[in-house]
This record gives structure tokens, C-alpha cells and sequence, in this order.
């Protein structure tokens, strides 16, 4: 791996090709993830596409940041789910031009103004994916909140 590069803090992962467009990578926290390609590129749709997977990921940062938030603050969440639909650019880099993140928030007493905040909090402070991603996409967000 090339060096450190310095200014923060070192997060290291490595992608291994292991056959057509099927490619194995491994986390710093040493977890495995497999991602594919579609069969016109070469791929057998056997795993997520590594465009998928940077989705995924900003859904799972922004969640976290969400439940963490709420539950600090005491609130009686049971159940989050994050949607994230995007647009990417036609001409190549194809990069996300647009990402609508929509929140379904369940739990019992659930004040709307803090899954508000929450979810702002998170799109504006805390979610790193998510900054890092609105450099290049308008990035939008929603919520509804399911008592149960």
C-alpha cells in the first residue's frame, strides 16, 4: 500500500481482482466484500457494483449517525431505515449528480423536531459519506416517522 498520506486518521482497505470484473475487497477492520460488474462489462452479477456500494455506504453512515443521535438524546426509537436513490452524470467520470436520501424512523413518542435534527445534524456535521459525496451531488433529504 502507498504511505500514509498524513492529516488525519489512517483508514486502509484492499481490493483484489479475482476474475472478469468479480473483485474481493478487504476492509481495515478486516471484513470481506465481494463487487461485480454487469455482464456487458465483463461481469457475472454475482455482487453489488462499487458505485452501489458508495451508496450503501452513505446510507449506512447517515443511519448510524441518526440512531446515535436520537437515542442519545433518549428517544424511544425502534426501527430506522434509510432509501437512497440517486442520479449519476451520462458522460464519463459518471459521477452521483443528484441523491435523495429518504428516512423511515419508527419508535414509540417520536417528536418531529428531533428526527429533524437529527437527520440535519447528520447531512450537515457528522456523516462523513455524505459530505464527502455533496461535493459533486445536490443531496437531498426526507423523513416520516412510524409510531408504534
Amino acid at each position: 500500500m502507498p504511505p500514509y498520506f498524513g492529516g488525519g486518521r489512517p483508514v486502509k482497505t484492499r481490493v483484489k481482482w479475482v476474475e472478469n470484473a468479480l473483485f474481493v475487497g478487504e476492509t481495515g477492520s478486516g471484513h470481506v466484500v465481494a463487487m461485480d460488474g454487469p455482464a456487458e462489462g465483463g461481469g457475472h452479477n454475482l455482487a453489488a457494483r462499487p458505485m452501489e456500494m458508495l451508496l450503501t455506504g452513505m446510507g449506512g453512515c447517515t443511519a448510524f449517525d441518526v440512531v446515535d443521535i436520537l437515542r442519545k438524546g433518549r428517544h424511544e426509537i425502534s426501527g430506522c431505515e434509510v432509501r437512497v436513490d440517486a442520479e449519476r452524470a451520462e458522460s464519463i467520470p459518471k459521477v452521483f449528480t443528484k441523491i435523495h436520501v429518504h428516512f423511515v424512523i419508527s419508535g414509540r413518542n417520536l417528536a418531529e423536531n428531533a428526527v429533524q435534527r437529527a437527520v440535519q445534524l447528520s447531512a450537515e456535521k457528522y456523516c462523513s459519506a455524505s459530505i464527502m459525496l455533496g461535493k459533486t451531488a445536490e443531496i437531498t433529504h426526507d423523513y416520516e416517522i412510524v409510531a408504534v
